[in-house]
């Protein structure tokens, strides 16, 4: 039994769906980065006549089992876009859930964390955020911070457009008096020092990037499904690697095969 197959024993059945998928992966092409827009909550609640708080709590249980199976396939970095600048928009009542179960979730889940050895970072203008929630991200942030596996990171109050802004203020603030290149503006974004997504994904259909990590994904491969983020379990996760290994990663080149020889 491959290494690999070793760190599913007793998650996953090895007669399962998930375990055939498993089997198919090659483990020396996963992801080294994979971004998720986590969509779909309210529509899953919407079809079950449910408010859009059950939704959101439901989307919780999807969050853990993505995080778990990364996790134990290796993934170096995992992003998961929680919360938008944008959705400040959304009802009062709704924010005040959804930053409630934020704060639920940091405190439950810690131990979790702690068990795969997982190290938490929040990105996206924290300070903006109410004061017991950038505690409990402090406490979360501080409590994994010695630990060696997968990097978790969490997008909240985040704005990809306002990220490349903030970068560029950096480097003003700096007083570079070079011109601004690719490697500086990468080098003082939220996301410094990982790397670019291979892989984003996104549930519920919708086909658009939701101003999330602009520049960080200019080559990452989108794959997108109808899933909706409640219903989003490790099965879906393996598909999603599953097709990446599958596509042929060319950044802005040819495949060999298709170069003529012109002597």
């Amino acid at each position: 039994m491959s290494d690999l197959l070793k760190r599913f024993e007793g998650f996953l059945e090895p007669s399962s769906r998930e375990w055939q998928l498993l089997t198919q992966l090659d483990p020396s092409k996963l992801p080294q980065h994979i971004a998720v827009i986590m969509d779909g909550n309210g529509r899953w609640a919407q079809c079950r006549r449910l408010p859009r708080v059950a939704g959101h709590r439901e989307g919780s249980k999807a969050v853990r089992a993505v995080i778990e199976t990364s996790a134990r396939l290796t993934i170096p970095v995992l992003t998961l876009y929680a919360f938008s600048a944008e959705n400040w928009k959304r009802p009062a009542t709704e924010v005040g859930t959804l930053m409630s179960l934020l704060e639920e979730y940091l405190r439950k889940e810690l131990h979790t964390l702690q068990e795969n050895q997982i190290s938490f970072r929040a990105i996206g203008r924290i300070l903006e955020l109410p004061s017991s929630v950038q505690r409990e991200l402090r406490d979360v942030e501080t409590a994994t911070a010695g630990n060696g596996g997968m990097k978790l990171v969490i997008a909240l109050n985040y704005s990809g457009r306002l990220e490349i802004i903030d970068a560029i203020n950096r480097i003003v603030e700096k007083g570079s008096q070079s011109p601004v290149t690719e490697r500086d503006l990468s080098e003082n974004l939220y996301t410094a020092g990982f790397p670019d997504p291979d892989l984003m994904i996104r549930t519920s259909g919708e086909m658009r990037i939701s101003n999330f990590l602009l520049w960080q994904i200019a080559y990452s491969e989108i794959y997108v499904t109808d899933v909706l983020w409640p219903d989003f379990r490790p099965f879906n996760l393996l598909e999603a690697v599953l097709n990446f290994q599958r596509r042929e990663r060319r950044y802005g080149g040819i495949r060999a095969a298709s170069v003529v020889n012109t002597r």
